[in-house]
């Protein structure tokens, strides 16, 4: 990744061949343009051993998951065609150019966006989307995401031009962007049934901690997961933590799951029916710093540093000693104000204020109450 981010500063230039940047020039960017394929191609395959070697379960994620390696390949195949420079040239603002960094940009990272969206979606929101309904907006952006971009290869390579807007009859294109029309809409469509997924999706049941059954540590919390993460500090002794904390080996090396096992966090009733534990943990108060303006007044010395440099050094040295008002005001605030309305705890575990109000409660009652209450 980091190379073909490093060689990919000395790529862009191989769409400047037909403004006669000359021979040098040329020869250089069709270099590297052939040679970020190597990179690229590593990266790649990568991903497909990883897909190879494991067991696939084409759920709507792992579908969008499949659709970028395709779809991201076509468009690498299509992108080393521009090391050859009279073959890039002829290309130069064709619908070659539109259809290549379609799939590099599109099939690369939208097929990529929505495999995370509906994979995450459940840690996130706490419920899965419609894996029918998903599927169904796979197929539509798949099927229409190629009938768009595809038949633009063909009509690039024929010389139809980027950037028009009508063409005369007769050129022999309308076919194919007719068929590019209709997988537009397709695209535009497809969007739409994920937005109605979204909608009706809100009523699905909880989705458990671990829907997947997933193999790294954020599946060991429930869904959605509590703003400190984990109750526990995860110990980690393997690559894949949490699928080792739930499975085991047979004789034959094959996995096993665990009769029981432990969550990193406090989570729902099917994900204990499940086998998971809770864990085991002490829970006690933990005093945040009271609400505090100064953070707010230290940034606003930041814009008028900047209009300072502009415009007048004073307006600068003003912002200068706003920002060092602001640090230390925050520093000197005290920790805990007594007017926050935070209740009483900063000085004792959770349990001990209701102590104090049980015991307040027996006073006033008096008789065998106090001695109970006490």
């Amino acid at each position: 990744g980091i190379a073909i981010g490093f060689m990919g500063w000395g790529v862009w230039a191989h769409h400047m061949f037909a403004s006669g940047i000359g021979p040098v020039s040329v020869a250089a960017f069709s270099l590297s343009t052939m040679f970020i394929a190597v990179p690229t191609g590593v990266k790649i395959f990568n991903w497909i051993g990883t897909l190879w070697k494991g067991k696939l379960i084409f759920t709507t994620a792992m579908l969008f998951a499949v659709g970028l390696v395709s779809q991201f390949t076509i468009g690498g195949l299509s992108g080393v065609m521009h090391s050859v420079a009279p073959h890039d040239t002829q290309q130069t603002d064709t619908y070659f150019i539109v259809a290549h960094f379609h799939y590099v940009l599109f099939g690369g990272s939208m097929f990529g966006i929505f495999a995370g969206i509906y994979y995450w979606w459940p840690k996130i929101f706490g419920h899965k989307l419609s894996e029918r309904i998903g599927k169904a907006h796979f197929w539509m952006m798949f099927v229409g995401f190629n009938l768009t971009f595809g038949p633009m290869h063909i009509v690039g390579l024929q010389g139809m031009p980027r950037r028009t807007a009508t063409y005369p009859e007769g050129m022999g294109w309308d076919l194919m962007n007719l068929l590019e029309t209709i997988g537009s809409f397709l695209i535009a469509i497809s969007f739409l049934m994920w937005v109605y997924n979204v909608a009706v999706s809100r009523k699905n049941p909880h989705a458990g901690a671990d829907p997947w059954d997933g193999r790294t540590l954020e599946w060991s919390m429930s869904s959605p997961p509590p703003a400190h993460n984990f109750d526990v500090e995860p110990t980690v002794e393997h690559l894949d933590d949490w699928w080792h904390r739930k499975y085991g080996e047979d004789e034959q090396g094959r996995p096993v799951r665990r009769e029981r096992f432990t969550y990193l966090s406090r989570v729902d009733e099917a994900s204990r029916l499940a086998g998971g534990d809770e864990p085991d943990v002490d829970v006690s108060a933990i005093h945040l710093p009271s609400p505090s303006y100064w953070p707010i007044i230290l940034a606003l010395g930041l814009p008028l540093i900047a209009y300072g440099l502009i415009f007048t050094y004073w307006l600068a040295a003003l912002g200068g000693l706003v920002i060092i008002a602001g640090a230390f005001g925050l520093g000197l605030e005290p920790s805990v104000d007594p007017d926050a309305g935070h209740g009483d705890h900063g000085d004792h575990g959770p349990d001990e204020g209701h102590d104090q109000e049980l015991v307040e409660v027996g006073a006033a009652s008096g008789g065998d109450d106090d001695e109970e209450a006490s």
